[in-house]
């Protein structure tokens, strides 16, 4: 699933190309993905003006003139190309072509078809459902050792679950939380309710430093993520535990990288490093 700088780069990539441009038309190919589209979905959208876009946790959010918020989430395997020149022919996942004035079609291909794509409206964007139980960016000042420490108070689960649940901190996904915590010395089995807050500090710190890091570099390509240009994400190439079980560890070189399933999710991890 695209997490935080998969979702940023996304967005990154579509203000250019969007920005201060007119939908001449929107054209879907199904009644919905995991959720039915919206009724008169195209008939809404065609015609508008787009005036910002932005994110929240892991959803893009696209401002429409007429106060109208385009939300979507790219679910397990979406993807959103930019199309210029010689556009080719939809092909069978390709669900929904966002097409501008300028002549650029902004395609979404889904094959599994978990994402979700929607409107709402700008006055109650904040407490629409899907988004006004995300906790705080990550990256804003929202985001501090103190209010991680609220989130944590009494929490009996283990760290990486909990850094997992979009209440606590918004957009982070499992490569994210298992590069956090190596880099932060912590074990992914270390309870909640155990972070010091020397520890939850240290963690603030590195979460920023490994989204900052994955958004410079694109994201990470593993299976589906692409970024909208065509081009692959490249932070796979720094993980330090992810994906590398049974591997040396690179930063203490006496323990071997374990991998261990918690709440269904693959946990990677050094047992020397972290504690």
């Amino acid at each position: 699933m695209p997490e935080l700088p998969e979702v940023e780069t996304v967005k990154r990539s579509l203000v250019p190309h969007l920005e201060n441009t007119v939908l001449s038309s929107v054209i879907t190919r199904r009644k919905g993905l995991r959720i039915p589209f919206p009724e008169q979905f195209c008939q809404k959208l065609s015609g508008k003006k787009i005036i910002n876009i932005t994110r929240r946790g892991k959803y893009l959010l696209i401002y429409l003139e007429k106060d109208l918020v385009l939300i979507i989430h790219l679910g397990m395997s979406g993807h959103i190309r930019v199309l210029q020149k010689n556009i080719p022919v939809p092909s069978k996942h390709d669900h929904i072509d966002f097409v501008t004035q300028n002549g650029v079609t902004i395609r979404y291909n889904d094959p599994r078809r978990f994402g979700i794509v929607t409107l709402a409206k700008r006055e109650t964007i904040g407490s629409h459902k899907l988004l006004r139980n995300i906790g705080p960016e990550p990256l804003s000042n929202s985001f501090n050792a103190v209010v991680l420490m609220k989130k944590l108070n009494g929490r009996n689960i283990a760290i990486k679950c909990a850094l997992l649940d979009q209440k606590i901190v918004a957009g982070l996904g499992n490569i994210y939380v298992s590069e956090s915590l190596f880099r932060s010395g912590i074990s992914p089995k270390r309870l909640s309710k155990n972070i010091s807050f020397k520890k939850a500090e240290k963690l603030v710190k590195m979460i920023r430093i490994v989204l900052t890091d994955a958004i410079n570099a694109g994201g990470s390509t593993l299976n589906d993520h692409r970024r909208p240009d065509g081009k692959l994400g490249y932070f796979q190439y720094q993980f330090l535990v992810y994906g590398k079980n049974g591997e040396l560890c690179g930063y203490c070189e006496k323990a071997k990288i374990q991998k261990i399933i918690q709440a269904g999710r693959s946990t990677f991890f050094c047992s020397n490093c972290q504690r």
